[in-house]
């Protein structure tokens, strides 16, 4: 006979008063009982014996300290409930002991949310030592990792929680964790869904749930203004004397970048091998971008070429540049603007000259579709970007010149105020000298 969630599962909260802390309190416990066998587990949460309320095992008073722990007692509750339901539903049958297992996240799940992204991180750091992706994207896993563990022990109590869990209203609540409690911006938000998207996918093929919760849940990246330096600073930059001679390697690397589109990490890795001569005479860097595997292919012109020239036998390896760490350029690339008198609204860094490269080009004519194929990207679309960055160059300096014709305007439009009253006093003249020219025509 199928077991009912009235007749056989009660959940009762109460203290342990025979053991309380330093501080006076006791700590909370849940009882689970089902068919009259009892389980009990620590709710990680503790309050003054004299502030509970023992009919309906709940904190007494309106106190932010009792409205927080009832509200994580109904959380515990719910989840509790939902797990003795689904282990109906999906097995025919509950026990105690399960339920509580499966609440902790120990046994039942070996197939466990954290348990699956834990692995394929650990996967994903064996890729990274054999630099076949960055250590920046393992980074940001690990971090979304972190977050992500830390959200289903406060909110949820545990330590793992099951791929069946990852429903739509898990996705929402850790959306909201994020940008309220971590105060992540909306496109960190959406760079740490993207794993948690990965794992859910993953999880379909394997049969561990059947439909993906992420189908309703709908985020893209904002576009934002991408730093770039123009023209002219590339130039001051040039004739820049560093006041170290350590600053003149970034240096160049930065004007590299500039000419060529190639970020900090395609520099890095940029060999001997990536520049060929090709159909039209000219050389070129023919490569594939590390962060998205996308072919960049870009003509060499005399600048870069210049400075693969200048730094020819500088390594004892195939590699073009030696490159020193990402950090570590940053740092000195912000020495040499204050040195170059270069003054931006935003900060500059060394994936500036990226966008420096994008802008600059795109301004001195070279169509979107080439840029696009020369920066890697994978749509037309980002590349995109950098036309309605011009775009909003070119109003900013319409707006900085608008004030200097302000007399001017003022003065015409006197001049038309004067014109249109004197028009409008010989208005009947003007329209019968109209009428009698089209008699004549």
């Amino acid at each position: 006979m199928e077991q009912t969630k009235k007749s056989t599962f009660k959940l009762l909260f109460y203290l342990k008063k025979n053991e309380l802390k330093k501080n006076g309190n006791a700590p909370i416990m849940a009882r689970i009982t089902i068919d009259g066998t009892p389980k009990t587990l620590g709710t990680k949460l503790e309050i003054n014996p004299n502030n509970w309320d023992l009919k309906y095992g709940r904190v007494e008073g309106k106190s932010a300290t009792a409205l927080s722990i009832n509200q994580k007692l109904d959380n515990i509750r719910g989840r509790i409930d939902k797990i003795y339901e689904d282990m109906l539903k999906h097995e025919g049958f509950a026990t105690a002991q399960k339920v509580k297992l499966s609440f902790l996240g120990v046994g039942v799940m070996d197939d466990a949310l954290l348990k699956v992204f834990n692995d394929q991180n650990e996967e994903f750091e064996k890729l990274v030592g054999k630099e076949e992706r960055s250590q920046s994207t393992y980074n940001k896993y690990l971090t979304v990792y972190n977050h992500l563990s830390t959200f289903i022990k406060e909110r949820y109590h545990r330590d793992d929680i099951a791929f069946r869990e990852l429903t739509a209203d898990f996705i929402r609540e850790f959306d909201f964790y994020l940008r309220y409690d971590i105060q992540c911006t909306h496109n960190t938000v959406w760079i740490y869904t993207m794993p948690l998207i990965a794992l859910a996918k993953l999880a379909v093929k394997k049969g561990l749930i059947r439909v993906n919760p992420f189908e309703d849940y709908e985020i893209s990246m904002e576009e934002t203004d991408r730093g770039y330096i123009l023209k002219e600073d590339v130039e001051k930059l040039m004739k820049c004397v560093p006041s170290h001679p350590r600053y003149e390697l970034v240096k160049d690397l930065f004007i590299f970048s500039c000419f060529t589109g190639l970020a900090y990490a395609d520099i890095k890795k940029l060999t001997r091998n990536n520049i060929q001569s090709f159909f039209d005479g000219h050389q070129w860097i023919i490569s594939r971008r590390k962060k998205s595997d996308v072919a960049s292919n870009v003509r060499l012109m005399e600048i870069p070429k210049r400075l693969i020239e200048k730094y020819q036998g500088t390594t004892r390896n195939e590699f073009i540049f030696p490159v020193p760490g990402n950090t570590t350029c940053n740092k000195h690339i912000t020495k040499l603007m204050e040195a170059a008198e270069i003054i931006t609204e935003q900060k500059v860094t060394f994936h500036t000259a990226r966008h420096t490269f994008g802008t600059m080009f795109l301004t001195e004519g070279v169509p979107l579709e080439s840029l696009s194929k020369m920066m890697g990207h994978k749509n037309i679309s980002t590349t995109q970007i950098y036309a309605k960055i011009t775009s909003q160059k070119i109003s900013k300096d319409m707006d900085l010149v608008a004030p200097k014709f302000k007399a001017m305007e003022d003065a015409f439009l006197i001049q038309m105020e004067s014109e249109e009253i004197e028009l409008l006093n010989e208005n009947e003249n003007a329209l019968e000298f109209y009428d009698a020219e089209e008699a004549v025509v």
